[in-house]
């Protein structure tokens, strides 16, 4: 068992899931890959919400639609009393190519299932007919969370904000499950507390006065002092934020100019900001905006900050909870396909919302292909699955509803 999971008593786990989850693994691929070559992003996602309908018709759920998302949820109630358990599986795809070459490839251009939320879909799918074969064993509930918007669109908050903790009676324990595309296929990792970071967005205006390139001391040119805040804002958060407790400042876009020979009178530079704590979140927006104006003034030019998008929370993982993953992915797939993760991915997740009010964790699932050396991540426009790996997803989630 993993070492930070030797406190907690290993659960009961009928390892029988594992093989049923095996032979639902031709329908959760077939499911897969049609919402792979079909997919859609943002929070409206008519196509995909269909799809997900017909996969759980026939299966005896109490199934409902979002009004303000395309979302599904599914309710599945045991025939003893227990804990009601949130499983969620995100829907949404990227706004980019892929050249997979894939035999099912996305069919719309500029659109790509790159962060493995078709496989998220699939699995909560197959679990769903998992727990459906197993009503009997379940104690309490089991709420099936099908939530758009998860990349950059906030959908999780959206479906909170509609009232999924509260149209099901009170929600006990939440678990999400993310695909990893490399890390080796079927490995299960997580840990307690910090799990990833916040994600925010932010723009620095520099403002000087426009002129003549070839005269720079009639005017007051904002890119070198663009250029400088950019080097600051490094050693900010290298002198600033604990090492212990990171965060991660990136620059990535600086717009200015129209001509060889103009000094333009404003330089706009964007980027983002990553922090695994309130405290260093807090930390880097005083210090960008600190660099940024007095670094500006030393020039003689002004900077403006803002904060283009607050974007999602650190996602924190509740430790007991995390223990309870561990140990359920233990004895459901053995010790050698479950690791405790060292440290937190600065890669940001709307489930963060969700563990704000309920306790509960997340799990990554790896993916990777064991014919690619060097696999593609997630994001890539090369990322690919490895499908059989799903098996071990579609269980988990099972297991952890099952676990009363």
């Amino acid at each position: 068992m993993p070492e930070s999971s030797q406190a907690t008593e290993a659960p009961e786990v009928d390892r029988s899931l594992l093989g049923d989850a095996g032979q639902l693994l031709e329908d959760t691929v077939d499911l897969r890959r049609r919402l792979h070559a079909h997919p859609e992003i943002g929070n409206e996602l008519p196509g995909t919400q269909q799809t997900i309908l017909e996969a759980l018709d026939g299966l005896d759920l109490r199934v409902s639609t979002g009004t303000s998302v395309s979302s599904v949820v599914a309710v599945l109630d045991g025939d003893e009393p227990g804990p009601t358990t949130l499983l969620r599986g995100d829907m949404d795809a990227l706004p980019m190519p892929e050249d997979t070459g894939l035999p099912f490839a996305s069919e719309v251009d500029g659109r790509m299932h790159a962060c493995g939320h078709d496989t998220h879909v699939a699995m909560l799918v197959g679990a769903a007919r998992l727990l459906r074969q197993r009503r009997a064993q379940l104690r309490g509930r089991v709420v099936l969370m099908f939530q758009p918007g998860e990349e950059g669109h906030g959908g999780a908050k959206l479906m909170l904000d509609e009232g999924l903790l509260d149209d099901h009676g009170p929600i006990d324990r939440a678990f999400a499950i993310h695909a990893i595309a490399n890390l080796p296929s079927g490995l299960i990792t997580t840990r307690a507390g910090t799990l990833m970071a916040s994600a925010d967005e932010f723009r620095i205006t520099v403002t000087g006065r426009g002129g003549h390139a070839s005269m720079p001391h009639d005017a007051i040119d904002p890119i070198p002092v663009a250029c400088e805040i950019v080097s600051a804002l490094q050693a900010m958060i290298t002198r600033r934020v604990p090492a212990f407790d990171p965060a991660v400042l990136t620059v990535t876009r600086i717009q200015t100019g129209t001509a060889f020979n103009v000094i333009p009178e404003v330089a706009v530079c964007d980027g983002t900001m990553r922090a695994v704590s309130d405290a260093s979140r807090a930390r880097v927006m005083e210090g960008l905006r600190e660099v940024a104006e007095h670094i500006a003034a030393a020039h003689r030019c002004t900077a403006v900050v803002e904060m283009v998008d607050n974007g999602y929370p650190v996602t924190v993982n509740n430790a007991g909870a995390a223990e309870r993953t561990l140990a359920t992915a233990s004895a459901l797939l053995g010790d050698a396909n479950v690791l405790a993760m060292p440290t937190p991915v600065m890669g940001a997740e709307d489930w963060s919302y969700v563990l704000q009010r309920v306790p509960g964790s997340m799990a990554f699932l790896g993916v990777a292909r064991s014919d690619d050396p060097n696999p593609a991540p997630n994001h890539s426009n090369r990322m690919m699955v490895d499908e059989p790996a799903m098996v071990h997803g579609v269980a988990l989630h099972a297991a952890m509803a099952l676990t009363a």
